[in-house]
């Protein structure tokens, strides 16, 4: 990989876009990196990713075709999922398996809510059809695939004009050969351009359910995602970037145009983990190992933890309340953003999202016609945002829109717009502080013990007050917060998942199962990296094992070496299981449910730089506090902030991308790498 020329990353998210670059040209020394946001275009994604580069491009001196690397995170996985705006689907599946998508599992996630109903599948019943075959659990054949009634179903989904064909046969994932078989014959007799989606090479691992609802998810967005890529791409070539981008992924790594198309499932969390990587590189340059991550945007919060320097993952997703089974990073996303509308329940209290203004109308003070109050107005009202406008000036702030509108909530609260503005603030922080509570408190680990790292457009205005909420002592907020996604994609690598399922005691046999699959899935990531051009020297492999004690109903991951024996994977077993539960049952016998190899080819660059500038003398304006009403508060521009700098509350710090909220007897510090520090007043 070259390491000359420009590299750009880019995060769509639900209200703006963010780029940051990094110029390594030869004719540029030093290497320089910038940051940049403009709104999002939700309708056509792909507008605002290339509107973005052309203004980079002009404000930074340079062709387009000069760009050498480009990566970005995209929502439109999530959003088609959210939004169910996919494709219309068919699924084929064994005889007598026509309705697991329906059965799915028994939990409740609201057990005594007698009103919650589980979201209708992404395929109704009419196009769920089955198909003669059976493959026994130990991957011999029981019965042959019934390739007339293939046939058939094909055909039925032809006149469906179905666009997607989903294909999940009982046992697939330990022999894929009907799978394969029904595949080639769905492929002849359907309309060319309809796609085929197998749980085999979607997801090979067992659990139907879960299996079956990934593959369903995959084929769902398969068309959407492809229109999306080849917009992307068109619009890409009319500017004259001529590299074909990266897409980030749910597990902390990047894709190419050609994987996304086929697993476009694996993108469902592609903005959220982008962050995640951004925090984990921050934190590891400061040296702090347990950190809390809360990235707030314009329409969610999205919040995840950093333990011992490394980010927490999960096996198991649900997106929309649909199953889908991918290694991801874990994240945890309410709706909470600044573009949240603030409103009232049944009951009258006070509420704030999940609905978000989004981009579109946009809050209040945008001036873009949205009408309702949102986390943004209430924040203009208690002036902790510039008057002059967001991104520099270039977002200009209808302020007189904003204390209308926080003026008809304070009245319906019988307070004044103040008070209501607070309320809003105090509101989406609670939310907030619940979705760090759910990720840290209810998983046994103490807040105490952490730093938060808040980042986002919104993100560090509500820090302090969220720091309060949960009882943290510290907050980080890293270099150009509002766009550490599109940092974190810079710095991230290429890498794709493997999963091949043992379901076997971790005895010597069952381990030398384990060997045998795992060399399989290392055989297929050298072909992966051949294929994709990853150089000798950038490349690596990752092995685990998902391990339960016998008798448990779920796995954990479990890190281990090919070279490794049976007693040792029992041990470091009982050593992760003590980890994450508080204690082992060493005397008990543990299964070996998959292996997983993650294969990584090294690409990532650094991209923080801090260069303070001159300084220069803060401004001063008046701002509401709560038990303090308007205090009149220095206002700080942070390129003048040089390392070393310490500030003591009210302060407000302004950037481009964000601004960062001192509450009344806090304390902020520069840090030798450019972060802020918020010392919080208990």
């Amino acid at each position: 990989m070259n390491d000359e020329g420009i590299f750009v990353g880019v995060d769509v998210g639900g209200t703006f876009t963010d780029f940051t670059l990094i110029d390594r040209r030869v004719t540029r020394e030093p290497a320089s990196v910038a940051y940049h946001k403009v709104p999002s275009t939700p309708a056509t994604p792909a507008k605002a990713i290339v509107g973005g580069i052309v203004e980079l491009a002009q404000r930074h001196r340079f062709e387009p075709r000069a760009v050498t690397y480009l990566g970005h995170g995209t929502t439109v996985g999530t959003n088609s999922l959210i939004e169910r705006r996919g494709a219309p689907t068919g699924l084929l599946t064994t005889a007598g398996f026509r309705d697991v998508l329906e059965i799915a599992r028994q939990t409740r996630p609201h057990l005594y809510d007698y009103t919650q109903r589980r979201p209708a599948p992404l395929v109704p019943r009419r196009w769920r059809l089955e198909v003669d075959e059976r493959v026994c659990a130990d991957g011999t054949v029981l019965r042959p695939l019934n390739t007339e009634q293939v046939r058939a179903a094909a055909q039925v989904f032809a006149r469906a004009k179905v666009q997607a064909v989903a294909v999940s046969l009982l046992h697939a994932y330990r022999n894929p050969e009907h799978e394969r078989e029904a595949a080639a014959i769905l492929r002849d007799v359907l309309p060319a351009g309809v796609l085929v989606s197998l749980s085999s090479d979607v997801w090979p691992a067992f659990r139907e359910y879960e299996r079956t609802s990934t593959t369903v998810a995959n084929a769902f967005l398969q068309p959407r995602m492809a229109g999306y890529l080849d917009d992307l791409l068109a619009r890409l070539a009319d500017i004259g970037v001529e590299v074909a981008p990266f897409t980030f992924h749910s597990n902390g790594g990047l894709m190419s145009p050609d994987e996304v198309g086929r697993l476009p499932v694996r993108t469902c969390l592609s903005g959220p983990a982008a962050g995640v990587m951004g925090a984990a590189q921050v934190a590891r340059a400061r040296g702090t190992a347990n950190v809390i991550t809360f990235d707030v945007g314009g329409t969610s919060t999205d919040v995840s933890m950093i333990v011992a320097g490394e980010p927490s993952f999960s096996l198991e997703r649900d997106v929309a309340g649909y199953a889908v089974k991918s290694p991801t990073l874990d994240v945890h996303v309410i709706g909470a953003g600044g573009g949240s509308i603030a409103w009232h329940d049944e009951g009258g209290a006070l509420r704030v999202g999940p609905e978000s203004a989004g981009a579109t109308p946009g809050p209040v003070a945008y001036g873009l016609g949205g009408t309702r109050p949102t986390l943004t107005d209430a924040n203009v009202v208690l002036s902790r945002l510039s008057p002059g406008g967001l991104l520099g000036g270039g977002l200009p702030l209808h302020r007189a829109g904003a204390l209308d509108a926080m003026e008809t909530l304070g009245r319906s609260m019988g307070c004044s717009r103040e008070e209501a503005a607070l309320g809003v603030v105090r509101v989406a922080c609670a939310n907030i502080a619940r979705a760090i509570r759910a990720v840290s408190t209810e998983r046994g680990f103490e807040v105490d013990d952490f730093s938060l790292m808040a980042f986002g457009g919104a993100g560090p205005v509500l820090a302090a007050e969220v720091a309060r909420e949960v009882r943290c002592r510290q907050v980080i907020v890293p270099v150009a917060p509002g766009t550490l996604c599109a940092r974190g994609i810079l710095s991230s690598d290429r890498s794709t998942d493997y999963v091949r399922t043992v379901a076997s005691l971790a005895d010597q046999p069952g381990w030398g199962l384990a060997q045998t699959l795992l060399r399989q899935m290392l055989n297929d990531a050298e072909s992966w990296f051949h294929a994709q051009n990853v150089p000798l020297a950038s490349r690596e492999t990752h092995l685990c094992a998902d391990m339960r004690y016998v008798g448990q109903g779920f796995e954990i991951p479990v890190p281990l070496a090919l070279t490794q024996c049976a007693d040792d994977i029992m041990a470091a077993f009982h050593r992760a299981h003590e980890q994450q539960y508080g204690y082992a049952l060493k005397g008990r016998d543990a299964e070996i449910i998959n292996v997983r190899v993650q294969a990584v080819g090294r690409i990532g660059r650094d991209a923080q730089a801090f260069t303070a500038q001159p300084p220069a003398p803060s401004r001063c304006r008046l701002v509401y506090f709560a038990s303090h009403g308007w205090v009149e508060s220095a206002i700080w521009d942070r390129a003048t902030l040089a390392s070393g700098t310490v500030l003591s509350g009210p302060v407000v710090v302004e950037e481009l991308s964000s601004t960062t909220v001192v509450l009344p007897g806090d304390t902020l510090t520069v840090d030798g790498n450019g972060n802020l520090i918020l010392e919080i007043v208990q």
